[in-house]
């Protein structure tokens, strides 16, 4: 792992002072950094019978559809409010300082469908935990949440009870 994380850029004080931002654009620019990883979230999940890959809006969508297509399974947006032009499902959540909502298409997920959620990082788990909620919805059984990125120290895991979750690469401080 320590070979991917020298991938990642460290930007200090972004968005601002006192923030230090993983930039991953620097590993998905590498070829072999990129396939590493991929496989890496892959092989958690080889055999768990994954139907769908629900990928959170904007940088999940980085990672969902190649761990859908590796993984034989379909692909779904999780999108930001009035992005999808059909007939959705919402949720609203907390964040830090306000709320924000997540949607999905209504007929995106089908009863008993075994959906894995993605996203390219966990920090406190807000956002996953409104995705998970969506699935649960529709009717969706949610078999994991995979990131590349855990910044452990925010316990982001605590918002996501009795779910597997995976990520590859932490950050414990």
């Amino acid at each position: 792992m320590d070979d991917l994380k020298k991938l990642i850029r460290e930007i200090p004080d972004y968005p601002k002072p006192g923030i230090l931002f993983y930039d991953l654009t620097t590993l998905l620019k590498d070829g072999k950094g990129f396939h590493d990883l991929v496989d890496k979230l892959c092989d958690h999940y080889k055999g768990s019978q994954v139907d769908i890959v629900a990928s959170i809006e904007a940088r999940g969508f980085i990672f969902g559809p190649a761990l859908a297509y590796r993984l034989g399974a379909g692909f779904v947006p999780v999108r930001k409010p009035k992005k999808l032009p059909w007939k959705t499902a919402s949720v609203t959540y907390q964040l830090e300082y306000g709320t924000d909502q997540l949607e999905i298409h209504q007929d995106a997920v089908q009863k008993g469908q075994r959906v894995l959620i993605c996203d390219d990082l966990l920090a406190t788990g807000g956002t996953a935990a409104a995705a998970i909620t969506l699935v649960r919805q529709l009717g969706g059984d949610v078999v994991g949440a995979v990131f590349a990125v855990e910044l452990s120290f925010l316990n982001g895991r605590s918002k996501l009870p009795g779910v597997d979750v995976f990520s590859p690469l932490k950050y414990a401080s």
